[in-house]
């Protein structure tokens, strides 16, 4: 880990660091550390005690879980700017899925005596984990009906619309450097399915492929796919 950050980087790598007066701006600075991650290897696993608050710096960091069966099962995927794991630290339990970081990746890690007292004493901070929470509370809805019922370019479009909201990840903006193999991780189906849909998803005009990853004309169009591609 390095040595705590300084506040030109608090403001760099936490938006939501922004609407704090200074001195909470300074007490979570001094509760923020970063480590790195390599392509590949957990962050933690299922039923691991992690308690941090955890930002993403760069990076992609995947949750996911196995079924009694066997069968993998991706929540989400999160890129550099989103901060995770609020629910957790705050119940102060194990953590329930596995994290793994798909390429190399660095995290901002805010201990838990930190996130308590921002919690207990920011009003600015609170509305930031409301925010948070409502729209994140959306999108895991939207995942059951994903597993359940759509097909592959509905899968992928869902998982991409978690990574491209503009209230969870808002330093992602229109274009997300992402490789078509990481896409299929995320969206649990193999390189050639997502091939396809991808395809079907450029002819929709959903979004546009190129080398350097993902573009996007509108989050509401890239959103409002599942439902319009399985009517």
């Amino acid at each position: 880990m390095t040595p705590l950050i300084s506040a030109e980087r608090l403001a760099a790598i936490a938006r939501w660091s922004h609407d704090l007066p200074e001195a909470e701006r300074e007490r979570a600075r001094r509760g923020i550390v970063e480590k790195n991650y390599a392509a590949g290897s957990y962050i933690c696993h299922l039923g691991d005690r992690f308690d941090v608050w955890t930002g993403v710096i760069d990076g992609i960091v995947k949750l996911s879980t196995s079924s009694d069966s066997g069968k993998l099962i991706s929540f989400a995927g999160l890129p550099a700017g989103a901060w995770f794991g609020e629910g957790t630290v705050l119940k102060s339990e194990p953590r329930r899925y596995d994290l793994v970081a798909l390429r190399e990746t660095r995290l901002a890690l805010m201990d838990a005596a930190t996130f308590f007292w921002l919690f207990e004493n920011s009003v600015a901070f609170n509305r930031f984990l409301v925010r948070q929470l409502n729209e994140r509370l959306g999108q895991f809805i939207g995942l059951v009906e994903t597993d359940r019922l759509l097909d592959a370019p509905a899968r992928i479009a869902r998982a991409l619309a978690f990574l491209f909201n503009p209230e969870l990840h808002p330093a992602v903006g229109l274009h997300l450097a992402i490789t078509q193999e990481e896409i299929g991780l995320l969206s649990g189906l193999s390189r050639q399915a997502t091939n396809k849909a991808l395809k079907m998803l450029e002819e929709a005009q959903v979004l546009r492929v190129d080398r350097a990853g993902i573009s996007i004309r509108a989050w509401g169009e890239l959103n409002a796919y599942p439902m319009r591609g399985n009517r």
